[in-house]
């Protein structure tokens, strides 16, 4: 698994058996002392904390997602005319901003992105969001998403391929308001393929998700 997050941590909700380490983080030592010894970090002075922005759904049950103001994104996912599909990548979207949502609330078992994911990639998700809080870190700036392709399968599963720009989203420390800015390489860049199934409620639930950063397919 491979978001650039905790340089951009080593992937967004990626499956169990995926590394989920914090690449921009020198040092396992979760302790304040850590925070100085990550490479490329914003050494001056610490920013205000961000009013928290709220995404309700129109829909009863689904979980409102409220996230710090300055985490944003750009979906550009086209409208495919076919409802099916197109809820698929909905609630695909969906799961992605519940997982940063966790990440800011610090909480390695938020029930948004447990809403949105199960098996293999709720498993990653709680992972990887548990490096996050060991470092007391979250997400910040601007991630983009394009290039999507989404099938149903015979069996009822949905397959999503899509990639994400990182080069505008980085890692902010919880405590000192510093944040990571790193260099935008080919590796800002990462293709997801994830696997999706419709349960009782009708929600689509990510159950697998790989990624490869660098990818070809993604670079601009």
């Amino acid at each position: 698994m491979t978001r650039r997050r905790p340089t951009l941590i080593a992937a967004l909700t990626l499956t169990a058996t995926a590394a989920l380490t914090l690449s921009a983080c020198g040092s396992d030592d979760s302790s304040d002392k850590g925070e100085d010894k990550i490479a490329g970090a914003d050494t001056g002075s610490s920013t205000p904390s961000a009013s928290p922005t709220a995404s309700a759904s129109s829909e009863p049950g689904r979980p409102e997602i409220e996230l710090p103001a300055d985490v944003t994104y750009k979906f550009e996912w086209d409208k495919t005319g076919d409802p099916v599909k197109d809820a698929v990548l909905h609630d695909a979207e969906q799961r992605i901003k519940a997982v940063d949502m966790a990440i800011a609330e610090q909480d390695p078992l938020h029930e948004a992105y447990r809403f949105y994911s199960e098996g293999e990639a709720a498993a990653g998700s709680e992972k990887y969001i548990e490096d996050f809080v060991d470092h007391k870190a979250r997400t910040t700036g601007l991630t983009r998403y394009y290039n999507e392709s989404v099938s149903i399968k015979g069996d009822g599963t949905a397959a999503l391929v899509y990639c994400e720009d990182q080069s505008k989203s980085f890692n902010k420390f919880i405590k000192s308001g510093k944040t990571d800015v790193t260099p935008v390489t080919k590796d800002s860049y990462v293709v997801y393929a994830s696997t999706l199934r419709k349960n009782s409620k009708g929600i689509w639930l990510t159950e697998r998700l790989n990624s490869e950063r660098g990818s070809e397919k993604c670079q601009p």
